[in-house]
């Protein structure tokens, strides 16, 4: 009697939990839950955004108090240094040592913070608009507009998912132009004509490489 009752009672909670095995997918797929991601992604950007453009309205600021709060503002959102490895590529960093590694990821993120604030100039008092986000596989997009009555200009934040640190920007699409993808151009450009230590060299030299803003 007491094997038939345990077989019993095993045979209930195997079968419950092959089922949650099974619907555990779907659960953490549904919509729902995809949703909820996506809303919480496009709040962060909102809410960074938002400091962003009343820090550039605030006329009693100066160009470098400027900077300054608007870098404290978007660093938590943004991972510079994977921007910094993704722009380079696996073949470059490979070739690196330990020394021009740290160098290079030094160098590299605040050239790109130099580069991202000069295109907030871009901003003169215009109508900011953010689309609601969109999942691209295993990542969120969100779009951005500056709307003037005869113009607007597109900036798209592209997100993934640190396991650690929750949704952080990977790269930006300003007017049509990725960051990553360009600073990787130039980075191959250099390195077929020379060596690490001249791109090192060339990003220590202020303006020598930048993000151009596309005209529209």
């Amino acid at each position: 009697m007491r094997t038939l009752i345990f077989t019993v009672i095993f045979t209930v909670i195997f079968a419950v939990t092959i089922s949650l095995v099974v619907a555990l997918p779907a659960l953490l797929f549904a919509p729902g839950v995809m949703a909820s991601e996506e809303s919480e992604v496009k709040k962060l950007t909102q809410e960074k955004i938002t400091i962003v453009i009343d820090v550039l309205r605030n006329k009693g600021l100066s160009k470098e108090e400027k900077k300054k709060r608007i870098v404290a503002a978007v660093d938590p959102i943004f991972d510079f240094k994977r921007m910094a490895w993704l722009s380079l590529g696996k073949k470059h960093r490979s070739a690196m040592n330990k020394a021009q590694k740290k160098e290079f990821s030094k160098l590299f993120v605040k050239r790109l913070k130099e580069s991202y604030l000069e295109k907030l100039e871009l901003y003169t008092d215009e109508e900011v608009v953010i689309e609601d986000a969109k999942r691209v596989k295993k990542r969120i997009h969100v779009l951005t507009r500056l709307v003037s009555k005869d113009d607007k200009k597109d900036m798209l934040y592209k997100f993934y998912k640190s396991k650690k640190k929750g949704w952080k920007v990977y790269d930006v699409v300003i007017l049509g132009v990725s960051v990553v993808q360009t600073y990787r151009s130039q980075f191959s450009g250099l390195m077929k004509k020379g060596s690490i230590d001249d791109l090192l060299t060339t990003l220590r030299t202020t303006g020598a490489i930048t993000i151009p803003t596309p005209k529209k």
